[in-house]
């Protein structure tokens, strides 16, 4: 079952499910909420990319390999190209304690993007000094997380398979149309309440 979330931060406990597998072990499809690509697409006067929900095992590889684990995307993608991520911040929103921002990863040494996505983040649920790293927009919120040894739980909700448009392969640096695949994961506090709700996109490994 996937965890549901609002466009507002609870402070009360989000209790995650104990007796189903996550995605990956190849259970139902599940929905992806479109709330998120939505709120920054619109910014841009743009309708946002059709996804279409897969399950974990049809999902390729190297796709599979980055996007279908319960593990933070920042460290993975790190360990995937040998390589530090930066983050590039887009654009972002805050309203009190909650905080939206749309970025692109890239790669350190020749600034290869290899993800774009879009977060809202639960401020009031970070330390005074996490969410103080988080609002400087220096780093992905994966390497906040490990720096200031906050425990959380990464729960992938939902893959998607979702055809570039013109922005994404813009954003992406892609050099021809291509079909991406992505996925919708959230990050729980150790009380389990909802720290943090992403959407990622990756492009093609070169």
């Amino acid at each position: 079952m996937p965890i549901a979330t609002s466009q507002v931060c609870e402070t009360t406990a989000h209790p995650l499910p104990r007796e189903e597998s996550p995605p990956e072990a190849g259970g139902g499809a599940c929905r992806v909420p479109s709330a998120l690509l939505e709120r920054f697409y619109s910014r841009a006067g743009l309708a946002p990319p059709r996804m279409r929900v897969v399950r974990g095992d049809e999902v390729p590889q190297p796709y599979k390999l980055l996007l279908v684990h319960s593990q933070d995307m920042t460290p993975t993608l790190e360990a995937f190209h040998g390589q530090s991520i930066h983050l590039s911040v887009l654009s972002r929103e805050r309203q009190d304690d909650v905080y939206w921002r749309e970025v692109i990863l890239k790669r350190a040494d020749d600034g290869r993007a290899v993800e774009y996505g879009v977060i809202r983040i639960c401020l009031g649920l970070l330390s005074s000094a996490a969410a103080k790293s988080v609002l400087e927009e220096r780093r992905p919120l994966g390497k906040i997380l490990a720096a200031e040894a906050v425990a959380h739980l990464s729960w992938p909700q939902a893959f998607f398979r979702v055809q570039a448009d013109s922005r994404l392969e813009k954003l992406l640096g892609l050099r021809q149309p291509a079909a991406l695949y992505g996925r919708r994961n959230v990050l729980a506090d150790g009380s389990r309440r909802l720290l943090a709700e992403v959407i990622e996109i990756l492009p093609p490994s070169p």
